[in-house]
């Protein structure tokens, strides 16, 4: 009996809340067929309601956006200098950049940079960008910025692919076509200007009056000098053979010694006199020195202390 009357009890409860529910619902509802007709969701006192607010009607009502929300990206191609930076640093690769070169400054940016660069493609795939802002804070002129644009779905996912060039296809194969005709005349300069030094270079060969490159030259020893060595070297290697001579440290002194060696008439000049070998010492062995240690003497009976 307990039993049953509990059960009952928790449908009459089950109830009982669900109409207090329902009736807080029915007078939200109510009060927002007034408020809705005479506020506005751009209003800054919208949100201040505190009765009749309910889900606004999108597309049509859209909650405010703040003016620094970091959503869809955009570049303002006349600041651009394409530095390439921001295709460089973009983790997932949604930034694809062309670059033309100028043979001239086409221009300056609004920041006083020039610029020499076109961009002849400047892709930005929304598709693959994961909002990182890394590209916003490497860009050096700070031309590439992200909007508060959120709203940006399409039914073609190619769509998301933006296109911030300012150049034309035809127009970047001119602008390419004048910097490789830019090259090539200074490639036809350069070649000129090598071939006007050449026949230059070789006139000013065949002067007469230009000094050759000066090169050392090593001065030769002539007959007198060797004659003198050999003759030093003989009297030095004499002195050191010499027999009883005692082996010293010394470091033996440079000596000269001056021959009188005038070349006969019959004889050139230029001819080195010979020197008889027969008529030369023959070097000695030297002696080997052994130190000679005195024998102790005997001592005497007279150099005993005598006992008186």
């Amino acid at each position: 009996m307990d039993q049953a009357l509990t059960y009952f009890k928790d449908i009459g409860t089950g109830i009982r809340t669900l109409w207090s529910g329902f009736r807080l619902i029915l007078y939200h509802i109510w009060k927002a067929r007034h408020t809705k007709q005479s506020q506005d969701v751009r209003s800054p006192e919208y949100f201040a309601q505190s009765d009749g607010i309910v889900t606004t009607r999108y597309p049509y009502e859209a909650i405010p956006i703040p003016d620094n929300g970091r959503y869809r990206l955009h570049n303002e191609i006349d600041d651009c200098i394409v530095c390439d930076l921001c295709a460089k640093v973009c983790p997932v690769n949604c930034i694809d950049i062309q670059v033309i070169k100028s043979p001239v400054e086409i221009g300056k940016t609004s920041d006083g940079s020039s610029k020499r660069l076109y961009a002849a493609t400047f892709d930005i795939d929304m598709a693959k960008c994961c909002y990182c802002g890394l590209c916003t804070t490497v860009c050096p002129t700070e031309c590439l910025t992200m909007t508060k644009t959120f709203d940006y779905s399409e039914f073609d996912i190619r769509n998301m692919n933006y296109h911030f060039t300012n150049l034309s296809p035809e127009e970047a194969e001119e602008k390419r076509k004048i910097y490789e005709e830019a090259e090539k005349e200074k490639l036809r300069i350069k070649e000129q200007l090598k071939k006007e030094k050449e026949p230059s270079e070789k006139s000013s060969e065949s002067k007469p009056g230009v000094k050759p490159v000066f090169k050392p030259s090593i001065p030769k020893k002539s007959a007198n000098e060797s004659i003198e060595k050999k003759e030093v070297d003989l009297n030095v290697s004499q002195e050191k053979t010499t027999p009883g001579a005692e082996p010293t440290n010394d470091v033996p002194k440079e000596t000269t010694i001056t021959t009188d060696i005038k070349p006969s008439e019959s004889e050139p000049q230029n001819q080195v006199p010979t020197k008889d070998v027969s008529e030369d010492p023959k070097p000695k062995p030297k002696v080997v020195f052994k130190p000679v240690i005195p024998k102790p003497k005997p001592k005497s009976q007279d150099d005993k202390p005598s006992e008186e």
